[in-house]
């Protein structure tokens, strides 16, 4: 299972730029169906003000009572593509249109103006709010539209606006605590500082044996237990707390043939969100240039496969600035790899894929790329890539090789090594020891008066 965690953002990038959100209530309901469809309810399970209100005791047949529908009802599969194209060509008559390559991006065709779409949820950037206004009256000739002009919420996420530092604080305030009681989770009595427990190898030994899982199997029951968790923590993992994702990627992909140790892992994990409840990100304003870090570590999960992780992050022109992540990537690499420099070339192409979409978004939004520097500790695989090392034997990376060569050679990435104590796209690829989570937490997440905001003040925390 694949958990990678994506943030709508331009965080603040010219002094000019302000931010509003703004909500369509009940969107589906003001878009009609091509065909009319049809509902039964059944009768005694009406409440009786309703049935007096509306008189259906005169529609009763054999104990339902019978609706036409000619709207796009909640529930209708259908409901969803009907109202999302009513309102892009709603849109469309007023100047508003699809970005080409970025999908949930709109532009108008002349004002300074875009917006994010996520259902009926706009996150809009604007420097004159006459441009506001106009997409305001626009949708408001249609729909029922509440604007909130402080853009102090958006699809669940709580912003904090700092125009004169030019930052914004992102957060998911209580919603790991309503997640704790929903799963009846009793709070632990020691603080849990990591997320797994750490399997440290065998120190000395010649050779490394993998760690058999000889415990029970679980029922179905518990099966769906670890499913919820995990379902429920995905979203907020990938909105806020990046730190999660490697356990939830670990305990993901382990739980179709889940054991006593899955559901222990689980437990783990709870305690870990427990004590650590209120993750929050900080973005800066930047030259918002794309920057990735992107690690692999081989042979970490069993079956022989290994895992890939990226730090994804939009920074300065020069590379000093440091900012929260757009994109965190916790990934099992699906085929086996042959040697390290294999899974590192692997690790290198998931994470060059991602950043495809990500360039196109930001040019679209106004922001010309230069090629983006996605750095890597392994020597080899960034010698195979580059050309300066001749692959001879492994045909098994062909293909990645081939596509980031061309990428490459196109001037669309640039592949640089750096040491690997300073790549932030460690951490996501193994468990680390609960100290290790400790001391390196303020770089993922903002801890106040802790958390860098340089490159350099990031190696400093990495090398303790």
């Amino acid at each position: 299972m694949e958990t990678s965690k994506r943030h709508w953002n331009s965080v603040v990038d010219t002094p000019g730029d302000k931010y509003c959100t703004a909500d369509i209530s009940n969107m589906y309901l003001c878009s009609l169906l091509p065909d009319s469809e049809y509902v039964r309810f059944k009768y005694d399970m009406i409440p009786p003000n309703i049935i007096k209100h509306y008189s259906l005791d005169k529609f009763v047949v054999d104990g339902f009572v019978y609706a036409k529908i000619n709207k796009a009802w909640y529930g209708l599969k259908q409901s969803g593509k009907i109202a999302h194209d009513d309102l892009v060509d709603h849109l469309k008559k007023y100047g508003y249109v699809k970005a080409q390559r970025t999908d949930g991006l709109f532009i108008h065709k002349e004002r300074d103006i875009t917006f994010t779409l996520v259902v009926d949820d706009f996150g809009i950037k604007y420097t004159d709010k006459a441009d506001v206004d106009h997409l305001v009256e626009a949708l408001r000739d249609k729909y029922p539209l509440k604007v909130d002009w402080k853009a102090e919420q958006y699809i669940g996420i709580h912003l904090k606006w700092n125009y004169i530092d030019r930052e914004v604080l992102i957060s998911m305030d209580g919603y790991v605590e309503q997640a704790l009681k929903e799963f009846n989770h009793i709070q632990p009595k020691q603080k849990h500082l990591g997320p797994s427990k750490i399997d440290r190898p065998d120190y000395g030994a010649k050779v490394q044996y993998v760690k058999e899982d000889i415990t029970g199997n679980l029922n179905e029951d518990q099966i769906k237990f670890i499913q919820r968790v995990t379902g429920k923590f995905l979203f907020y993992a990938r909105a806020i707390d990046d730190t999660m994702l490697h356990a939830l990627n670990d305990i993901a992909s382990s739980t179709v043939n889940g054991t006593e140790a899955t559901l222990a892992a689980t437990k783990y994990f709870l305690n870990y969100a427990s004590s650590n409840p209120n993750g929050q990100i900080i973005y800066r304003a930047s030259d918002m240039i794309l920057r990735i870090d992107s690690d692999a570590a081989y042979l970490v999960r069993p079956e022989a496969r290994s895992r890939a992780g990226g730090y994804h992050y939009l920074g300065s022109k020069d590379g000093t600035l440091f900012n929260g992540p757009i994109l965190v990537l916790a990934k099992i690499i699906k085929n086996v790899m042959a040697s390290a420099a294999e899974a590192e070339v692997a690790g290198i192409y998931l994470n060059a894929t991602e950043a495809v979409s990500e360039r196109n978004c930001l040019i679209e939004m106004g922001h010309p790329q230069p090629p983006t520097p996605i750095k890597t500790d392994n020597t080899t695989a960034r010698g195979i890539i580059t050309g300066t090392i001749k692959q001879k034997r492994s045909k098994a990376i062909d293909m990645r090789f081939y596509w980031l060569k061309d990428r490459f050679e196109q001037k669309q990435f640039d592949y640089v090594w750096g040491p690997g104590i300073e790549n932030l796209a460690d951490y996501p690829t193994k468990h680390h020891s609960g100290k290790h989570h400790s001391t390196v937490r303020p770089i993922y997440l903002y801890i106040k008066n802790k958390s860098p905001k340089t490159i350099q003040g990031c190696v400093e925390l990495l090398a303790r």
